[in-house]
């Protein structure tokens, strides 16, 4: 079989894929902007070609160049695990006529009020929400659902750019931010009070074969409006209990209405006084690199599994479920640079048996902006049997180790 990937030249995530996509036997191409000669070299070991293209979002290019591609052993996938690109890989594949994510729900995973309207048609409980294009629309939406409400970019990436507004003039400060007022579209949404976490999977042909299930804590706006607080992703080893058969059961009938064939899937979801309601679903693997959470867990290789998915259409894997895994960052107290960290060797020893991954970025270093994600400033993966445990050792993280600056 010969895969073409697009955009794996954008991060280091995507050589995971090439390589476990080579180790099936499949023939390996990637299409995408950066020269072959500037491909880093844990990518270009594992392709067998490359073609340059100056917009990999224009889908005639990304076409034109799997046509190069094929010129050499035909195509028979052509796949993307960047969110920005979803959209250019299904109009391609619906040019050449490849199986793959259809354009009608590749655009439904990227367009978030046309997703929400799709979903409350079929009966999927999911927050009130509307595309606005002036500040006119804005002020019917808050007419009729009132505040507070999320404003954010149509097709945004993660949490980026995204603002809760309690009061008018906070919604309209947001709204300038977004250009609304200037004719830029933007989503905005009723604020779903409640625990917020995610569901994600790999799926063949619409139906999960290997689901996983994670917690935020605290919420991730609470999280980008207070530095102070060391955010956490927990992923739970209990997928299998009863008291999760709402959200797996919500999960896959999103996955069916979306018409997400054979992918991994991103779903997030939110829990609170109006019950189990969705907030919105990528067909791609999460962000913050949260699969290797996932990986170590459960004693498997996600890519290795997406891979023969792709390949096969089957998944062999089976999640072992033996340990609960998290990712707890400690920011510093404002930017600057860092002078020194407080408490560091007492956490280093009690966390000796449970970390498996971390990062300290070196003394005088310049700190890196809150909202550049989990994986920013000084952060710790952990493991361990008791998912419980494992979330009190996040949370005594936050609170004992300090990062100075100056």
């Amino acid at each position: 079989m010969h895969v073409v990937l697009l955009g794996p030249d954008l991060f280091a995530a995507f050589h995971d894929f090439a390589q476990a996509l080579k180790e099936t036997g499949a023939r390996v191409s990637g299409i995408g902007s950066t020269p072959q000669s500037r491909l880093r070299a844990g990518l270009k070991r594992h392709l067998d070609a490359w073609e340059s293209v100056r917009n990999p979002f224009d889908p005639l290019q990304v076409a034109q160049a799997v046509r190069r591609l094929g010129g050499v052993a035909a195509v028979d996938r052509l796949e993307t695990v960047e969110e920005r690109l979803i959209e250019s890989a299904a109009a391609a594949r619906e040019e050449l006529g490849l199986p793959g994510l259809s354009l009608r729900s590749a655009r439904l995973c990227r367009d978030k009020p046309a997703m929400k309207a799709a979903l409350r048609e079929a009966g999927i409980p999911c927050a009130e929400s509307a595309a606005v294009s002036s500040l006119g629309d804005l002020r019917a939406f808050v007419d009729r659902i009132g505040l507070p409400l999320i404003l954010k970019p149509i097709a945004g990436l993660g949490s980026q750019q995204t603002y809760r507004a309690d009061t008018v003039a906070e919604l309209e400060r947001a709204a300038l931010a977004l250009g609304v007022n200037k004719g830029e579209a933007a989503a905005v949404e009723e604020f779903i009070e409640g625990h917020e976490g995610f569901y994600d999977t790999l799926s063949i042909a619409g139906e999960p074969r290997l689901e996983f299930i994670s917690h935020y804590y605290p919420s991730v706006l609470d999280a980008l409006s207070n530095r102070a607080v060391a955010p956490q992703i927990a992923a739970t080893n209990r997928v299998g209990k009863g008291s999760y058969s709402e959200l797996r059961d919500l999960g896959r009938r999103v996955i069916r209405t979306l018409g997400i064939g054979t992918s991994a899937t991103h779903m997030e979801w939110f829990f609170g006084p109006k019950g189990l309601k969705v907030s919105e679903i990528g067909a791609r693997p999460p962000g913050e690199r949260i699969w290797d959470l996932y990986c170590v867990g459960n004693d498997l290789s996600l890519y290795g599994a997406w891979a023969r998915a792709i390949v096969g259409a089957r998944v062999d894997a089976v999640p072992s479920q033996r340990l609960a895994t998290g990712s707890v960052q400690v920011r510093p107290e404002r930017d600057g640079h860092i002078a020194r960290y407080d408490h560091l060797e007492e956490v280093l020893e009690r966390i000796r048996p449970w970390v498996f991954a971390r990062e300290i970025p070196a003394v005088g270093r310049a700190t890196v902006p809150v909202e550049k994600g989990y994986l920013a400033n000084a952060w710790f993966r952990l493991r361990h049997p008791d998912y419980d445990a494992l979330c009190e050792l996040m949370n005594w993280i936050g609170q004992t180790l300090k990062v100075r600056v100056h």
